[in-house]
């Protein structure tokens, strides 16, 4: 809705004019506007839910116009949403860095209180420019931030859909200032340079509330720090926008009301296993049903479902965590992974009691998982008496639209589509790069899946301890393995055919 605001004349010379010779936007400075909940958008001013008259009379008298102001109503939702947009778009890769006797860290004593990047210290160097680095990576959607000491400087680098992005080399930066600062942020040791070390540093980024996990590692010219970058804002997908096809749909829904068993999401680090085991989560919380879970780490917050975390150094392991979880009277428990004999042990022996357990494997394919589940220690007629269903899942890159450029395929690209069962294309398209894709040729990413149900036949190769081949013969068609699912997007145009066999490979 809209509404006037109060119209004050300024009594003093108001930065509205000293904005127009610098032709910058007027804006209230960034604490101030969040806590007011008053934004100036222009010509018009954002006001949030809880806007206070004073934020609105500063804002009138910032614009320094003499005719009334449109102010446009916000939620708090939009009005974050605003906030971020309008103090969020400051670029890094100009950043000029001071000389290192300015450099100050501003020890915040270990809290882990909730900091904004857009709050920029005033006379901190080594903090903006930390601060400028992990705000770029943050509206950038990239997964990881690295910063890398090497002989000659820092280089900073972040994982954008999949691949690395330079986002800075230099060599006049105080590395070792900028490290410690991250260290401080998470609340390390800075004394220990020796040993390995992980934390967390929550933050925000205007209204978006932002979780990282930091690793540091002892490299030979300094520590080396990876940040793991969680956007909890972004909430649960869907499962209708996971590129599921209405068959696979059915499926996860079918297994999700499942009354026990074990069900596995496969493939490798950030193939997106976490979240579609949440979507199937999300499908079997019902009133009636006790839902626990026990992540490394908890990734987003669901609402009516308990969540456990992970703490290896006080013995809070999974396979702990698990057992604890089953003296809760659950129904359905999400184990983050399997990952040693004792956890599968322990969800084998939940599911045989009545419990329908998700959890996540590293394999490579659907019955990789079968393969692995063996190799960890459990018994072939364990594994067929409770394993109900695998989804192996890769994240491909998407094709910018505004720049892809068909061609027909070559005779050795159609064999690609042949020798898997599959019709040859009269199209196939490839990335070629444009400014609205920042040249890269690829916006975004899609997901495919090859899903398998246990069934009777399927169940009895397992516990004759049938090899990997002859149970994906069972399960599978060659259309709905991963190699065959990557083709059909390639055959949509929705991906090329580079980017289908990078990711999963030409394998029968």
């Amino acid at each position: 809705m809209l509404r006037k605001a109060e119209t004050i004349r300024p009594s003093r010379p108001d930065s509205a004019s000293v904005a127009a010779e610098t032709d910058e936007p007027v804006r209230l400075p960034f604490a101030f506007a969040r806590d007011q909940q008053v934004l100036l958008d222009g010509a018009r001013i954002v006001a949030g839910p809880h806007a206070t008259p004073l934020g609105l009379r500063e804002a009138q008298r910032r614009a320094g116009s003499s005719a009334a102001l449109d102010v446009v109503d916000e939620t708090q939702s939009g009005f974050e949403a605003a906030l971020t947009r309008l103090y969020g778009s400051t670029e890094t890769a100009g950043v000029a860095v001071e000389p290192e006797a300015s450099f100050d860290l501003e020890d915040n004593g270990g809290k882990t209180a909730h900091r904004d990047l857009l709050e920029e210290p005033g006379d901190a160097p080594v903090i903006r420019l930390v601060n400028q680095l992990m705000r770029r990576a943050v509206t950038a959607g990239a997964s990881d931030l690295h910063m890398e000491p090497y002989e000659g400087g820092l280089r900073v680098r972040m994982r954008v859909d999949g691949f690395l992005q330079k986002v800075m080399d230099r060599d006049d930066v105080p590395v070792r200032r900028v490290i410690s600062r991250l260290k401080v942020m998470a609340g390390l040791d800075i004394s220990e340079t020796r040993l390995p070390q992980d934390g967390r540093i929550p933050l925000r980024l205007g209204g978006r509330l932002i979780d990282t996990r930091v690793s540091s590692l002892p490299g030979n010219y300094g520590e080396r720090i990876v940040l793991r970058i969680l956007d909890r804002s972004t909430g649960l997908v869907p499962l209708s926008e996971l590129g599921l096809s209405p068959a696979q749909e059915a499926l996860l829904e079918r297994l999700s009301a499942l009354p026990n068993g074990i069900i596995l999401g496969t493939g490798p680090t950030g193939s997106g296993k976490t979240t579609t085991l949440y979507s199937l989560l999300k499908l079997a919380n019902r009133q009636e049903r006790n839902i626990v879970t026990v992540e490394d780490p908890i990734e987003y917050d669901l609402p009516e479902i308990s969540q456990s975390q992970i703490n290896a150094e006080i013995g809070m392991t999974f396979a702990a965590g698990l057992r604890a979880t089953l003296r809760q009277d659950p129904d359905v428990i999400l184990v983050g992974e399997i990952r040693d004999a004792e956890t599968a042990s322990v969800a084998a022996q939940a599911a045989l009691t009545g419990h329908l357990v998700f959890s996540s494997l590293h394999a490579n394919g659907s019955m990789g998982a079968v393969v692995r589940l063996r190799d960890l220690g459990l018994d072939n007629f364990l594994i067929a008496a409770t394993l109900r269903g695998v989804v192996a899942q890769r994240l491909l890159r998407r094709l910018c639209p505004q720049c892809r450029a068909p061609r027909k395929p070559t005779e050795v690209e159609a064999k690609h589509f042949t020798r898997h069962g599959l019709d040859a294309p009269d199209h196939v398209h490839d990335a070629k790069g444009c400014a609205a894709c920042n040249e890269v040729g690829y916006a975004g990413r899609l997901g495919i899946f090859e899903m398998v149900e246990v069934g009777d036949r399927l169940r009895e190769a397992i516990d004759r301890g049938a090899s990997e081949g002859e149970l994906k013969s069972l399960a599978v068609k060659d259309a709905e393995t991963l190699i065959g699912q990557g083709l059909g997007a390639v055959a949509l145009g929705e991906t090329s055919l580079q980017e289908a066999l990078r990711v999963v490979g030409d394998v029968a």
